[in-house]
Parts: structure tokens; sequence; C-alpha cells
């Protein structure tokens, strides 16, 4: 009996041990790892634009394309519809540079100034190495324009016949997006669905406990806006642990019409343990913000193992006092 009792308090200690250890780990977890970005060989500046436009009219502008490598840099520049394809494998939108609709037309529109000085569909350059071009281009619309918005991309995509060592031919495509306001009557809509907090993420192929809140967004109007999710976690005790930046873009996107796009944010640094409280909201143009709310415990396997441990012996303590007592009963019975 008593040496179940020390094993008890030799297992609690245990549990405090790997708790303030756990403490300790996070607290000197290291804060230094190195994120490495590949190199691009050519960049365009800027990389969106937003434009009012109207029906039998002209407009014109200008944009960089730098090569940033040490050797000449032959690209062509062109015009593509900027938009989205539904998949149904998965369930979700994919951008698309080939998909014409009512909100793509102004692809068609825009013509760029060649090195002659004539406005074609596709131009040709040659940039220095470390040099930059600036490309003019113009957008004629007709007399008649559909209401709402229209997307097009801007392409400055590299000619290179020279290839890698391992066969692959080293090209890259940046572009400019167009994001236009046509006149006429606008009709701005949206429906949110899907909200959920998790407290699991996959990151790499792995699953990690990360609490996080995902949603869909849908436009149902004709012009583009932007969609934003803000997730707090707070402790029981009402401190708050993280709250999704007022600045941060990657809880924010921008939805063009005929689209639905997931929305998300997420707690990267969950804490090793503890119980919290999630509130997820979801706001968009043209709908009331949505908002869930979730307890989530978050307890490391190792911990669990010592829970079920020490419960299995308290509970066989228990049968055993309970049994002697029932013994010592029968005896005074007797």
């Amino acid at each position: 009996m008593k040496r179940i009792t020390k094993f008890s308090v030799v297992l609690v200690t245990l549990v405090c041990g790997v708790l303030l250890g756990t403490t300790k780990l996070d607290a000197f977890a290291d804060e230094n790892e190195e994120l490495q970005a590949a190199a691009t060989s050519i960049s365009i500046s800027p990389v969106s634009k937003i434009l009012q436009i109207s029906a039998n009219s002209t407009y014109e502008d200008t944009f960089k394309v730098t090569n940033n490598s040490d050797s000449d840099m032959k690209f062509e520049v062109y015009a593509a519809p900027y938009s989205y394809t539904y998949s149904e494998a998965d369930d979700s939108y994919r951008l698309g540079f080939n998909r014409d609709n009512n909100y793509t037309q102004m692809k068609r529109w825009i013509s760029f100034k060649d090195a002659s000085g004539n406005f074609v569909e596709k131009a040709v350059f040659t940039a220095e190495p470390n040099g930059a071009i600036e490309v003019s281009y113009k957008i004629t619309t007709p007399e008649s324009i559909p209401a709402g918005g229209q997307y097009a991309v801007l392409f400055a995509h590299t000619l290179s016949n020279n290839a890698t060592s391992s066969g692959i031919k080293t090209e890259a495509s940046p572009g400019l997006v167009i994001y236009g306001r046509a006149e006429g009557e606008t009709k701005v809509g949206s429906e949110i669905s899907g909200l959920e907090i998790s407290q699991t993420k996959e990151v790499d192929g792995e699953t990690k406990n990360i609490i996080n809140g995902t949603a869909k967004v849908k436009n149902t109007g004709n012009v583009d806006f932007m969609a934003s999710g803000k997730l707090k976690v707070s402790g029981i005790f009402g401190q708050v642990f993280y709250e999704t930046p007022a600045t941060s873009t990657r809880a924010r996107t921008s939805i063009i019409p005929e689209s639905e796009l997931p929305i998300s944010d997420s707690w990267d640094d969950t804490a090793f343990f503890g119980l919290f409280s999630v509130e997820w909201t979801v706001s968009a143009s043209g709908s009331e913000p949505q908002t869930i709310s979730k307890l989530i415990l978050i307890m490391p396997p190792v911990v669990i193992v010592i829970i079920i441990l020490l419960l299995t012996i308290i509970i066989v303590w228990l049968i055993i006092v309970i049994r002697k007592r029932k013994e010592r009963r029968a005896k005074f019975m007797v």
C-alpha cells in the first residue's frame, strides 16, 4: 500500500517536471531559423493596379521589367485573363489565365508598344544585365462594356534557350494584375461559409498542434472586394495570447467575381500545453461578419500517457482500499 502511494507521488512529480521542462524548452526555442527564398531572374513593378474605366476610352500607362541576372535577358509581354476555375476534385477554386468570361474582357482591349513604337498584342524586348526596361501599354475600351469589374494580368515572360545542367530551361513569368472598375451598376455580394476552428494543422506533411481558423468566402457580385479573418486566442483568465494583427496580409484576400476562395489564420507559436478560448471572425463586403468560438485543450501525448497512468494507479489503489475495508468488516462480523 505504501509502495503504491510513493509511486503515485513520484509520477505526480514527473508530470510537474515534464510541464516545467516544456516551459523551459519553449523559452529557449530557436528563434533564428533561416528562411531562404529562391532568387528570380526577372521582376516586374508594380505588381498590381486599380483602374477606373469607361466605354469608348483609352488609358495609357507603363510598368518596369528588371533583369536581375548577369547576362542579357530576352522577354515578351502579353495580356491574359485573370480568373479562377472550380475544381471538383478538391472542391476549390484555382487561379487560371485562360478562362474568358464577362469579367475578363479587358484582356482583349490591351496592347503594348514595341521597340518600333507600334502598339501590338505581344512585344519582345531585351534587357541588359541588371538593367530595366519601361514598357508602355494602353487599354482601349469599346463603345459598350459590361458593368462591374474587369480583370487581366500583364505577363513578362522570359525567352531563354539556355538550360541548366539538369536540362531544365530557366524561364519566369512575373505579372502585373489590373483590377478594372467599369462604370455602371455595381453589385457587391458575398457568401461566407465553412467557418471552423481546429487545433491541428498540416505543416510540411506533418500534423502539428497549431490553433487555426478557416473559412470560405464566395463573391456573388460583379466587382472584387477584400475579405478578412480575425483569430483571437485567450487564456481561461482572459489574457490574450494571439490576435490577428490589423496589418496582417495572410488573413486577407482579394476575391474577384465568380470565385470562392479560402481564408485562414493560425497561431503558429501555439503553446505546448494549456486550455484556450478561441474566437474566429470572418468579414466580407455584402455580408454580415460571422463569428464562431471554441474551447481548445492542447496537451502533448506524453502528458496524456502520464495522466492515464496516474488515473490507472489511483483506480487500482481505490480498489485495493475498498477490498481491504470489506475484508476487515467481514472479519469483524465474524
